[in-house]
């Protein structure tokens, strides 16, 4: 072989090795970059040995939820406080991500259902949060519902005014009744955010921005109350992640900026960067609300509350929905907790709607 062959394989072997260490360079710098983003985020680690699960559950129905990602996300109304490891959670949805399929099922848990919030006490569920925080919030969904969420996303609900707003809004479509709803709430928050937004005028398809948006998902009346309020949270909430899906590089960041401040989770960064890599090719699909069989009753000592009827069968639908699980049986501390929800309340399953 020539001198002059072998020193063009030389720089041939210099000039890859340099594209190489840029390219490592390059990875680095991004993995960084996403990190300091990402370190916005308040991160509290939760004590695990505090969240319970259920030992009875199936091994099937185990390794079915296996296959999934599931977190509890909360949304708090911390305007009052500024903190988001106390308060009542108005916002309570279970994610289920498929790790294979990368699809995603969302199901919102009526914050005024009538469950075990820990040590026997039977009330509005969203007075978990309030009373232990994420971890008791976590156990009283694991419990109840049979589940092995360890992850949780807290969130201040108010935050979807920014989120929204980055976005360039969400379209919606609102009926004459939820327009006039709107008011009232479009008007709370503008004090609370400083904005200057108005309610629309009447029904149609709007593209809500953030004030209208967080107002609309907060209608609790005309029909509906607490059962439409989450199916709107749910639509906002998607449209918002549609929306993300389709931004810039640009919007993202500054979305990022804004309000990952206003987050507490106890995923770690390595947790959050490799959900956020993969949010592109998430696919959210079917939503519901928990319980699917229910009616309401109000009593003197916790007020209107959503009854689960009964919960057994309410959370067999659940674990068919979200994982899919046909063959599910509850354990015995969701048969436990269903016959005292029977003895307090009365209500069995064939009594709700």
């Amino acid at each position: 072989m020539s001198g002059t062959a072998k020193t063009h394989r030389k720089k041939n072997k210099k000039i890859i090795l340099l594209i190489f260490e840029i390219l490592i360079l390059i990875l680095l710098a991004a993995t960084a970059f996403a990190a300091t983003k990402f370190m916005k985020i308040k991160n509290t680690p939760l004590n695990t040995d505090n969240i319970s699960i259920n030992d009875d559950i199936s091994e099937e129905s185990q390794e079915i939820m296996e296959g999934y990602k599931t977190i509890a996300l909360f949304g708090l109304d911390n305007r009052s406080t500024g903190k988001l490891s106390t308060g009542r959670s108005d916002v309570i949805m279970i994610a289920a991500i498929n790790n294979k399929t990368k699809d995603v099922k969302l199901v919102s848990v009526y914050r005024d259902s009538y469950l075990d919030t820990g040590g026997g006490v039977y009330q509005k569920c969203n007075a978990a949060y309030s009373k232990g925080g994420a971890e008791q919030a976590i156990s009283m969904l694991n419990t109840n519902l049979d589940l092995n969420i360890t992850d949780h996303i807290t969130v201040d609900f108010n935050s979807i005014v920014k989120c929204v707003d980055l976005l360039g809004g969400v379209e919606m479509t609102i009926t004459d009744d939820e327009a006039s709803y709107m008011i009232g709430y479009v008007r709370e928050i503008n004090e609370i955010t400083g904005n200057n937004s108005s309610a629309p005028p009447s029904g149609g398809t709007y593209n809500l921005d953030g004030v209208q948006a967080c107002a609309f998902a907060r209608i609790r009346y005309g029909g509906g109350d607490d059962y439409k309020r989450t199916e709107r949270q749910r639509a906002v909430l998607s449209a918002m992640v549609a929306k993300a899906q389709k931004s810039n590089l640009l919007t993202l960041n500054k979305l990022i900026n804004q309000v990952f401040g206003d987050i507490e989770t106890n995923l770690s960064t390595t947790d959050i960067i490799s959900l956020a890599t993969k949010i592109f090719s998430f696919d959210l699909g079917e939503t519901a609300g928990f319980p699917f069989e229910k009616t309401s009753q109000t009593y003197d000592r916790v007020g209107s509350v959503v009854i689960p009827c009964d919960l057994s069968s309410n959370v067999t639908t659940l674990h068919q929905f979200l994982y899919g699980d046909s063959s599910y049986t509850p354990s015995s501390t969701v048969q436990a907790n269903s016959a005292q929800i029977i003895n307090n309340t009365g209500y069995r399953q064939g009594d709700g709607y």
